[in-house]
Protein backbone atom coordinates (compact mmCIF):
# COMPACT_ATOMS: atom_id res chain seq x y z
CA UNK A 1 0.00 0.00 0.00
CA UNK A 2 1.64 3.25 -0.83
CA UNK A 3 1.39 6.07 1.55
CA UNK A 4 1.60 9.85 0.94
CA UNK A 5 2.27 12.46 2.60
CA UNK A 6 0.03 15.58 3.14
CA UNK A 7 -0.19 17.29 -0.03
CA UNK A 8 1.56 21.08 -0.38
CA UNK A 9 -0.07 23.98 -1.38
CA UNK A 10 -0.61 24.05 -5.30
CA UNK A 11 2.02 25.66 -7.09
CA UNK A 12 1.79 26.52 -11.07
CA UNK A 13 3.63 23.93 -13.17
CA UNK A 14 6.84 24.53 -14.81
CA UNK A 15 6.90 25.06 -18.57
CA UNK A 16 8.63 22.43 -20.27
CA UNK A 17 11.94 23.07 -21.27
CA UNK A 18 12.45 23.62 -24.76
CA UNK A 19 15.38 20.70 -26.56
CA UNK A 20 17.70 23.81 -27.51
CA UNK A 21 18.14 24.90 -23.93
CA UNK A 22 21.65 23.57 -22.67
CA UNK A 23 21.63 23.69 -19.19
CA UNK A 24 24.28 24.20 -16.56
CA UNK A 25 23.08 26.15 -14.11
CA UNK A 26 23.66 25.02 -10.13
CA UNK A 27 27.02 24.29 -10.91
CA UNK A 28 29.21 26.75 -8.91
CA UNK A 29 31.28 29.60 -9.84
CA UNK A 30 31.89 30.40 -13.55
CA UNK A 31 33.87 28.73 -16.36
CA UNK A 32 37.30 30.13 -16.43
CA UNK A 33 36.90 30.61 -20.23
CA UNK A 34 34.62 33.10 -20.01
CA UNK A 35 31.48 30.85 -21.53
CA UNK A 36 28.60 32.10 -19.43
CA UNK A 37 26.02 29.08 -18.55
CA UNK A 38 22.51 28.85 -19.16
CA UNK A 39 20.38 30.07 -15.93
CA UNK A 40 17.73 28.04 -16.35
CA UNK A 41 17.25 25.36 -13.10
CA UNK A 42 18.03 21.61 -14.34
CA UNK A 43 15.61 20.57 -11.23
CA UNK A 44 12.75 22.28 -9.27
CA UNK A 45 12.22 18.88 -7.53
CA UNK A 46 8.65 18.65 -6.57
CA UNK A 47 7.92 15.22 -5.28
CA UNK A 48 10.35 12.38 -4.00
CA UNK A 49 9.28 8.66 -4.14
CA UNK A 50 10.76 6.83 -1.34
CA UNK A 51 11.04 3.18 0.08
CA UNK A 52 11.00 3.42 4.03
CA UNK A 53 14.31 2.15 4.11
CA UNK A 54 15.90 4.63 2.06
CA UNK A 55 14.25 7.09 4.22
CA UNK A 56 15.78 5.86 7.29
CA UNK A 57 19.12 6.26 5.82
CA UNK A 58 21.63 9.37 6.65
CA UNK A 59 21.79 9.74 2.90
CA UNK A 60 18.37 9.49 2.36
CA UNK A 61 18.05 12.16 4.65
CA UNK A 62 20.52 14.22 3.20
CA UNK A 63 18.43 14.39 0.04
CA UNK A 64 15.38 15.99 1.28
CA UNK A 65 17.39 18.13 2.77
CA UNK A 66 18.12 19.37 -0.08
CA UNK A 67 14.74 19.52 -1.54
CA UNK A 68 13.17 20.62 1.61
CA UNK A 69 9.56 21.93 -0.45
CA UNK A 70 9.29 18.51 -2.78
CA UNK A 71 6.58 16.23 -0.85
CA UNK A 72 7.25 12.90 0.13
CA UNK A 73 5.39 10.18 -1.63
CA UNK A 74 6.35 6.49 0.41
CA UNK A 75 6.40 3.72 -2.08
CA UNK A 76 6.88 -0.27 -1.53
CA UNK A 77 9.85 -0.43 -4.24
CA UNK A 78 11.93 2.02 -6.63
CA UNK A 79 11.05 -0.67 -9.22
CA UNK A 80 7.07 -0.29 -8.08
CA UNK A 81 5.54 3.06 -9.15
CA UNK A 82 2.49 2.97 -11.37
CA UNK A 83 2.77 6.88 -11.66
CA UNK A 84 5.78 6.79 -13.41
CA UNK A 85 6.77 3.29 -14.49
CA UNK A 86 4.92 1.80 -17.74
CA UNK A 87 2.19 5.26 -17.71
CA UNK A 88 2.19 6.34 -21.39
CA UNK A 89 0.44 9.36 -20.10
CA UNK A 90 4.12 10.62 -19.24
CA UNK A 91 5.00 11.26 -22.51
CA UNK A 92 3.44 14.50 -22.85
CA UNK A 93 5.64 15.12 -19.22
CA UNK A 94 8.93 13.89 -20.49
CA UNK A 95 10.79 16.48 -19.26
CA UNK A 96 8.78 17.99 -16.66
CA UNK A 97 8.69 14.50 -14.74
CA UNK A 98 12.93 14.68 -14.95
CA UNK A 99 13.06 18.08 -13.89
CA UNK A 100 10.05 17.50 -10.80
CA UNK A 101 10.50 14.15 -9.43
CA UNK A 102 13.18 12.13 -7.50
CA UNK A 103 12.98 8.32 -6.38
CA UNK A 104 14.80 7.31 -2.94
CA UNK A 105 15.73 3.65 -2.83
CA UNK A 106 18.29 0.81 -1.92
CA UNK A 107 20.05 -1.09 -4.04
CA UNK A 108 19.80 -4.73 -3.34
CA UNK A 109 21.71 -6.30 -5.25
CA UNK A 110 25.62 -5.86 -5.43
CA UNK A 111 27.44 -6.96 -8.41
CA UNK A 112 30.22 -5.78 -10.42
CA UNK A 113 29.84 -6.74 -14.53
CA UNK A 114 32.86 -7.46 -16.05
CA UNK A 115 32.97 -5.28 -19.06
CA UNK A 116 35.66 -4.46 -21.99
CA UNK A 117 35.11 -1.33 -23.53
CA UNK A 118 35.36 1.84 -21.67
CA UNK A 119 35.88 -0.23 -18.43
CA UNK A 120 37.27 -3.14 -16.72
CA UNK A 121 33.96 -3.15 -14.50
CA UNK A 122 30.66 -1.75 -14.28
CA UNK A 123 30.33 -1.23 -11.03
CA UNK A 124 26.97 -1.37 -9.24
CA UNK A 125 25.49 1.98 -9.41
CA UNK A 126 24.51 4.43 -7.42
CA UNK A 127 21.97 6.36 -9.14
CA UNK A 128 20.26 5.51 -12.32
CA UNK A 129 18.03 7.89 -14.70
CA UNK A 130 18.84 11.11 -15.24
CA UNK A 131 17.37 14.99 -14.76
CA UNK A 132 18.74 15.66 -18.78
CA UNK A 133 16.97 14.25 -21.50
CA UNK A 134 18.36 13.01 -24.19
CA UNK A 135 16.75 11.22 -27.07
CA UNK A 136 18.90 8.32 -27.55
CA UNK A 137 19.36 7.58 -24.32
CA UNK A 138 18.64 3.96 -23.40
CA UNK A 139 18.26 4.10 -19.83
CA UNK A 140 14.14 4.98 -20.12
CA UNK A 141 13.78 1.92 -22.60
CA UNK A 142 13.90 -0.46 -18.99
CA UNK A 143 12.02 2.01 -17.05
CA UNK A 144 9.08 2.66 -19.41
CA UNK A 145 7.72 6.20 -20.22
CA UNK A 146 9.67 7.92 -17.03
CA UNK A 147 12.85 8.10 -15.98
CA UNK A 148 13.85 11.04 -13.35
CA UNK A 149 16.92 10.44 -10.94
CA UNK A 150 16.90 7.52 -8.12
CA UNK A 151 19.04 8.00 -5.79
CA UNK A 152 20.16 4.45 -3.85
CA UNK A 153 20.93 5.71 -0.46
CA UNK A 154 23.08 2.60 0.74
CA UNK A 155 26.71 4.57 -0.07
CA UNK A 156 28.39 2.90 2.35
CA UNK A 157 27.66 -1.13 1.20
CA UNK A 158 28.18 0.07 -2.23
CA UNK A 159 31.53 1.36 -1.43
CA UNK A 160 32.91 -0.95 0.61
CA UNK A 161 31.61 -3.89 -2.13
CA UNK A 162 33.95 -1.67 -4.62
CA UNK A 163 36.61 -1.88 -2.02
CA UNK A 164 36.39 -5.58 -1.43
CA UNK A 165 36.17 -6.32 -5.26
CA UNK A 166 39.10 -3.88 -6.38
CA UNK A 167 41.13 -5.95 -3.23
CA UNK A 168 40.33 -9.46 -4.76
CA UNK A 169 41.66 -7.97 -8.26
CA UNK A 170 45.19 -7.31 -7.27
CA UNK A 171 47.10 -5.36 -9.13
CA UNK A 172 46.73 -5.32 -12.82
CA UNK A 173 49.81 -6.70 -14.42
CA UNK A 174 49.12 -6.49 -18.33
CA UNK A 175 47.98 -3.14 -20.31
CA UNK A 176 45.06 -3.19 -22.26
CA UNK A 177 42.62 -0.56 -24.18
CA UNK A 178 40.61 0.50 -20.69
CA UNK A 179 44.14 1.62 -19.15
CA UNK A 180 47.89 0.43 -19.03
CA UNK A 181 47.94 0.10 -15.16
CA UNK A 182 44.56 0.29 -13.28
CA UNK A 183 41.23 -1.53 -13.28
CA UNK A 184 38.45 0.76 -14.11
CA UNK A 185 35.70 0.64 -12.88
CA UNK A 186 32.20 2.79 -14.51
CA UNK A 187 30.29 4.13 -12.02
CA UNK A 188 27.95 5.79 -13.59
CA UNK A 189 26.04 3.51 -16.46
CA UNK A 190 23.05 4.06 -15.58
CA UNK A 191 23.11 8.19 -14.78
CA UNK A 192 25.17 10.99 -15.43
CA UNK A 193 27.68 11.69 -12.17
CA UNK A 194 28.28 15.20 -12.79
CA UNK A 195 24.36 15.70 -12.36
CA UNK A 196 23.31 12.89 -9.43
CA UNK A 197 26.19 15.40 -7.77
CA UNK A 198 23.58 18.17 -7.63
CA UNK A 199 21.55 15.66 -5.85
CA UNK A 200 23.56 13.90 -3.53
CA UNK A 201 26.99 12.73 -1.99
CA UNK A 202 27.01 9.73 -3.69
CA UNK A 203 29.51 10.97 -6.57
CA UNK A 204 31.72 12.22 -3.70
CA UNK A 205 31.90 9.31 -1.89
CA UNK A 206 32.80 7.11 -4.91
CA UNK A 207 35.90 9.68 -6.05
CA UNK A 208 37.20 9.82 -2.48
CA UNK A 209 37.20 5.99 -2.42
CA UNK A 210 39.31 5.36 -5.77
CA UNK A 211 41.47 8.20 -4.50
CA UNK A 212 42.64 5.52 -1.78
CA UNK A 213 43.08 2.75 -4.41
CA UNK A 214 46.25 2.68 -6.22
CA UNK A 215 45.27 -0.49 -8.46
CA UNK A 216 42.15 0.75 -9.90
CA UNK A 217 40.42 3.88 -10.80
CA UNK A 218 36.85 5.03 -11.51
CA UNK A 219 35.71 6.17 -14.34
CA UNK A 220 32.28 8.21 -16.04
CA UNK A 221 30.82 9.82 -18.97
CA UNK A 222 29.33 13.02 -19.04
CA UNK A 223 27.34 15.76 -20.78
CA UNK A 224 27.35 17.79 -17.93
CA UNK A 225 29.52 19.98 -16.27
CA UNK A 226 29.51 20.81 -12.51
CA UNK A 227 32.16 22.50 -11.71
CA UNK A 228 31.85 21.18 -7.71
CA UNK A 229 33.51 18.82 -8.83
CA UNK A 230 36.80 20.50 -9.52
CA UNK A 231 36.97 20.23 -5.32
CA UNK A 232 36.66 16.55 -4.84
CA UNK A 233 40.87 16.11 -5.18
CA UNK A 234 40.83 12.53 -7.36
CA UNK A 235 44.60 12.70 -7.74
CA UNK A 236 44.31 10.84 -11.14
CA UNK A 237 41.89 7.81 -9.54
CA UNK A 238 38.72 9.06 -11.47
CA UNK A 239 38.62 9.56 -15.21
CA UNK A 240 35.88 12.07 -16.84
CA UNK A 241 34.87 11.29 -20.37
CA UNK A 242 33.55 14.13 -22.17
CA UNK A 243 31.04 13.28 -23.77
CA UNK A 244 31.18 15.33 -27.41
CA UNK A 245 29.17 15.67 -30.85
CA UNK A 246 28.91 18.44 -33.55
CA UNK A 247 26.97 21.80 -31.84
CA UNK A 248 24.54 21.23 -34.39
CA UNK A 249 23.06 17.98 -33.50
CA UNK A 250 23.16 18.53 -29.37
CA UNK A 251 20.99 21.27 -29.55
CA UNK A 252 18.02 18.44 -31.25
CA UNK A 253 19.02 15.65 -29.36
CA UNK A 254 20.73 16.42 -26.71
CA UNK A 255 18.45 17.91 -24.34
CA UNK A 256 18.86 19.71 -21.40
CA UNK A 257 22.28 19.20 -21.16
CA UNK A 258 25.90 21.74 -21.32
CA UNK A 259 26.68 23.17 -24.29
CA UNK A 260 29.39 21.59 -26.67
CA UNK A 261 31.53 24.92 -26.44
CA UNK A 262 30.83 24.66 -22.39
CA UNK A 263 32.04 20.93 -22.38
CA UNK A 264 35.49 21.85 -24.14
CA UNK A 265 35.77 24.89 -21.95
CA UNK A 266 35.90 22.21 -18.83
CA UNK A 267 38.65 19.93 -19.71
CA UNK A 268 41.46 21.69 -18.94
CA UNK A 269 40.58 22.95 -15.79
CA UNK A 270 39.33 19.36 -14.73
CA UNK A 271 42.41 17.93 -15.45
CA UNK A 272 43.95 20.82 -13.62
CA UNK A 273 41.88 19.50 -10.84
CA UNK A 274 43.27 15.75 -10.36
CA UNK A 275 41.11 14.59 -12.79
CA UNK A 276 41.96 12.54 -15.71
CA UNK A 277 39.75 13.64 -18.83
CA UNK A 278 39.06 11.72 -21.53
CA UNK A 279 36.82 12.29 -24.40
CA UNK A 280 33.72 10.33 -25.91
CA UNK A 281 32.82 11.31 -29.62
CA UNK A 282 29.54 10.00 -29.34
CA UNK A 283 26.88 9.11 -30.72
CA UNK A 284 28.16 9.97 -33.85
CA UNK A 285 25.33 10.75 -35.87
CA UNK A 286 25.34 10.09 -40.07
CA UNK A 287 23.59 12.54 -41.83
CA UNK A 288 24.00 14.89 -44.63
CA UNK A 289 26.76 17.74 -43.72
CA UNK A 290 27.99 15.43 -40.59
CA UNK A 291 31.69 15.46 -41.79
CA UNK A 292 32.17 19.08 -42.31
CA UNK A 293 30.39 19.26 -38.94
CA UNK A 294 32.69 16.83 -37.11
CA UNK A 295 35.79 18.62 -38.64
CA UNK A 296 34.39 21.88 -37.59
CA UNK A 297 34.32 20.02 -33.76
CA UNK A 298 38.03 18.66 -34.17
CA UNK A 299 39.08 21.84 -34.75
CA UNK A 300 37.46 23.72 -31.93
CA UNK A 301 38.60 20.87 -29.47
CA UNK A 302 41.99 21.67 -30.99
CA UNK A 303 41.78 25.13 -30.40
CA UNK A 304 40.30 24.89 -27.41
CA UNK A 305 42.18 22.38 -24.67
CA UNK A 306 45.99 23.00 -23.75
CA UNK A 307 49.11 20.63 -23.92
CA UNK A 308 48.90 18.50 -20.68
CA UNK A 309 45.14 17.97 -21.32
CA UNK A 310 46.09 16.75 -25.05
CA UNK A 311 49.30 14.79 -23.46
CA UNK A 312 46.78 12.25 -21.35
CA UNK A 313 43.42 12.56 -23.97
CA UNK A 314 42.04 9.87 -25.17
CA UNK A 315 39.10 8.74 -27.27
CA UNK A 316 36.16 6.64 -27.53
CA UNK A 317 34.04 6.85 -30.96
CA UNK A 318 30.66 5.36 -30.58
CA UNK A 319 28.05 5.35 -33.51
CA UNK A 320 24.35 5.96 -32.84
CA UNK A 321 22.54 3.04 -31.22
CA UNK A 322 18.53 3.74 -31.12
CA UNK A 323 15.34 1.56 -30.22
CA UNK A 324 12.10 0.96 -31.93
CA UNK A 325 10.49 1.39 -28.20
CA UNK A 326 12.59 4.65 -27.74
CA UNK A 327 11.54 5.70 -31.29
CA UNK A 328 7.90 5.42 -30.45
CA UNK A 329 8.09 7.40 -27.32
CA UNK A 330 10.39 10.27 -28.66
CA UNK A 331 7.31 10.70 -31.42
CA UNK A 332 5.14 11.88 -28.58
CA UNK A 333 7.52 14.53 -26.99
CA UNK A 334 10.46 15.31 -29.28
CA UNK A 335 9.52 14.36 -33.22
CA UNK A 336 11.99 16.08 -34.37
CA UNK A 337 14.88 14.10 -33.09
CA UNK A 338 13.59 11.30 -34.94
CA UNK A 339 14.33 12.91 -38.01
CA UNK A 340 17.97 12.42 -37.21
CA UNK A 341 17.72 9.46 -35.01
CA UNK A 342 15.54 6.69 -36.85
CA UNK A 343 16.76 5.91 -40.23
CA UNK A 344 15.05 2.86 -41.34
CA UNK A 345 17.80 2.97 -44.88
CA UNK A 346 20.73 3.04 -42.83
CA UNK A 347 19.99 0.79 -40.36
CA UNK A 348 19.50 -2.73 -39.24
CA UNK A 349 18.74 -4.70 -35.76
CA UNK A 350 21.16 -5.23 -33.50
CA UNK A 351 21.10 -7.16 -30.30
CA UNK A 352 23.15 -5.40 -27.44
CA UNK A 353 25.31 -7.00 -24.82
CA UNK A 354 22.25 -6.65 -22.34
CA UNK A 355 20.06 -8.83 -24.76
CA UNK A 356 17.80 -6.16 -26.13
CA UNK A 357 17.10 -5.46 -29.66
CA UNK A 358 18.39 -2.08 -31.10
CA UNK A 359 18.74 -0.97 -34.65
CA UNK A 360 22.32 0.25 -35.27
CA UNK A 361 23.73 1.40 -39.06
CA UNK A 362 24.18 -1.70 -41.16
CA UNK A 363 27.82 -3.09 -41.17
CA UNK A 364 28.96 -1.45 -44.05
CA UNK A 365 28.00 1.98 -43.64
CA UNK A 366 29.18 1.94 -39.80
CA UNK A 367 32.39 0.85 -41.19
CA UNK A 368 32.95 3.32 -43.12
CA UNK A 369 31.43 6.09 -40.96
CA UNK A 370 34.22 4.52 -38.03
CA UNK A 371 36.78 5.14 -40.77
CA UNK A 372 35.94 8.22 -41.95
CA UNK A 373 35.65 9.94 -38.89
CA UNK A 374 39.05 7.86 -37.83
CA UNK A 375 41.10 9.94 -40.34
CA UNK A 376 39.29 13.61 -39.29
CA UNK A 377 40.34 13.03 -35.95
CA UNK A 378 43.82 12.26 -37.35
CA UNK A 379 43.95 15.23 -39.87
CA UNK A 380 42.05 17.77 -37.05
CA UNK A 381 43.24 15.93 -33.88
CA UNK A 382 46.43 14.04 -34.27
CA UNK A 383 47.08 14.12 -30.57
CA UNK A 384 44.00 12.55 -29.72
CA UNK A 385 44.44 9.06 -29.03
CA UNK A 386 41.27 6.42 -30.11
CA UNK A 387 40.99 3.90 -27.48
CA UNK A 388 38.34 1.99 -29.40
CA UNK A 389 35.69 2.68 -31.88
CA UNK A 390 32.24 0.72 -32.78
Amino acid sequence: METAAPSSPARPPSPVVPPSIGDVASIGGAPSSGVVPSPTPLLDVREIYAEPAALDSARGREVLARFPRAEVIEVPSHWQIPDLHGNAGNVDRWVRVKSETLVLGVKKSLSARANSRSSNWIAPSTANGCAMACAYCYVPRRKGYANPITVFTNIEQITGYLRRHVARQGPKTEPDQCDPGSWVYDIGENSDCSVDALVSDNVADLVATFRELPTAKASFATKYVNRRLLGLDPRGRTRVRFSLMPDADARVIDVRTSRIAERIAAVDDFVAAGYEVHLNLSPVVLREGWEADWAQLLRQLDDGIGPAAKAQAAAEVILLTHNRDLHEVNLGWHPKAEDLLWRPDLQQPKRSQNGQWNVRYRNDVKRAGVERLTELVGHHAPWLRIRYAF
